[in-house]
């Protein structure tokens, strides 16, 4: 099998599932290779994402492992055995490896909970209020390659509005809410596409209140996408050197309750609509 030259996101998690499976068990590369029958080399490759595994190895590392959590295997083969070639790929090349990443996140998450505090949501924004943002960048990108991200963000959103949508909640401060990334007819156009898509039984849209005390410790922009499992849950967030995916069970557990916290003082999602009308009409 021929080594990947760059692994996708997807295929780095198999690669540190099976690792930590390997590290629980005490077991080194070389003792876990002697009871495939295989290199050490190979187990390497694996658990650095360079190359696949079948299902059969899958299921017998699991079993040397002595892994019990039969929902969690199943979960681990299917990722495994997966050939989704998503309509992502048509960007392989010509867009940064994560906003191809983060498309194939969200094909396959069982749930996406997002916050943001400057921005409407990506999977939210209108095609202007979406070149508005890729125009702002420094340095300043090509047109061209604004209007391959512009059209890679609109194409995510089959994620809300194609055959089978995913549930999806957005905490949005009202900040975001005022802040003019482009003109007043394409901020307006963009509050009365948000307060439309928040009527959808799958989405919630929940406003964080100017009016809120004791706020300042939780400021913690990020989107959780749900597994197939709980264990395969996965935080973006964005770093100073780019998109960054989480899959540390400790880190996740802090932005699950980070989340919880932001949604328990944000405003209902009747109140948020309200908001969001108000501010429509006052634009």
């Amino acid at each position: 099998m021929a080594l990947r030259r760059e692994p996708t996101a997807r295929q780095m998690r198999l690669a540190v599932e099976l690792r930590r499976l390997r590290d629980a068990a005490g077991l080194t590369a070389r003792e876990a290779a002697a009871l495939l029958g295989v290199s050490s080399a190979q187990i390497s490759q694996i658990e650095s994402g360079l190359t696949g595994v079948s299902e059969k190895r899958l299921r017998r590392l699991a079993a040397h492992y002595v892994c019990t959590d039969e929902v969690f295997i199943d979960a681990l083969v299917a990722v495994a055995t997966d050939r989704t070639r998503g309509w992502w790929e048509e960007y392989r090349g010509a867009l940064p490896t994560p906003f191809l990443d983060l498309a194939e996140l969200e094909h396959h998450a069982t749930f996406l909970r997002e916050v943001q505090f400057l921005y409407i949501p990506g999977p939210l924004q209108t095609e202007d209020y979406a070149h508005a943002i890729f125009c702002d960048r420094i340095p300043e990108l090509p047109q061209e390659e604004i209007e391959l991200r512009v059209r890679h963000r609109m194409q995510r959103k089959v994620i809300l509005e194609g055959p089978d949508p995913t549930s999806y909640a957005a905490l949005v401060h009202e900040a975001a809410l005022h802040i003019r990334v482009s003109d007043r007819t394409a901020s307006r156009a963009q509050l009365v596409r948000l307060a439309e898509l928040s009527e959808a039984d799958h989405i919630t849209v929940r406003v964080i209140p100017f009016n809120l005390d004791g706020f300042g410790g939780t400021w913690t922009p990020m989107m959780l996408a749900g597994g197939a499992v709980p264990k395969l849950d996965t935080a973006v967030r964005d770093a100073p050197h780019g998109t960054a995916f989480i899959d540390s069970e400790a880190q996740l557990g802090v932005l699950r309750a980070l989340f919880r916290k932001m949604e328990a003082v944000s405003l209902d999602p009747a109140r948020s609509r309200d908001v969001i009308y108000r501010l429509t009409k006052e634009l």
